[in-house]
């Protein structure tokens, strides 16, 4: 079977180009697909060859939290009828990337290990936006494993600051 990215490489494609004036509202409704298609017992649904493409998409539109609109509706049939329901959280991936490509900005995970304070947050965006060069749309996770720093992942960059890195290197130093 090809690989994830290429199958959802069309349909993400044409989905943006589709949906250019409401990237955002598209975005939205599509994560919840993506989020939906991500559950192992869905998928397993969906593979019962004893189970049609409509009561697949009963069970899928039942699990979202808002209805989707007719674009929705057309693009979840369509992703139904070619079986290729395991790749919506790669098509929202990609969707993703091509909308922030428009706007100017990246998606980006900041690791921490412990909590931080919302304008915490705020002041290391706006410093990793300025280091970046571009807007970042930022969420944030805790890996106690850092002992301390920060670890940023925008894409495929990463800076790591992290005690962790850090301790890394100087093994790494002191076994060369």
């Amino acid at each position: 079977m090809a690989e994830l990215a290429t199958i959802a490489r069309p349909y993400a494609e044409a989905l943006f180009q589709t949906s250019r004036s409401e990237l955002g509202a598209t975005q939205g409704w599509l994560d919840g697909l993506a989020a939906a298609a991500g559950n192992a017992q869905l998928l397993q649904f969906a593979a019962n060859p004893k189970v049609d493409a409509g009561q697949v998409f009963q069970v899928v539109t039942s699990v979202l939290k808002a209805p989707l609109p007719e674009r929705g509706v057309n693009f979840l049939r369509t992703v139904i009828d070619n079986d290729r329901l395991a790749a919506l959280p790669e098509v929202a991936r990609q969707y993703r990337q091509l909308a922030n490509a428009v706007g100017g900005s990246s998606d980006a995970v900041v690791y921490t290990a412990f909590p931080i304070s919302d304008a915490d947050m705020a002041s290391l965006i706006a410093t990793l936006e300025q280091r970046f060069g571009r807007k970042l749309n930022a969420s944030q996770q805790t890996d106690p494993s850092l002992i301390g720093g920060v670890r940023v992942v925008v894409g495929d960059e990463v800076l790591d600051t992290s005690v962790k890195a850090r301790l890394e290197q100087m093994k790494m130093a002191l076994t060369a």
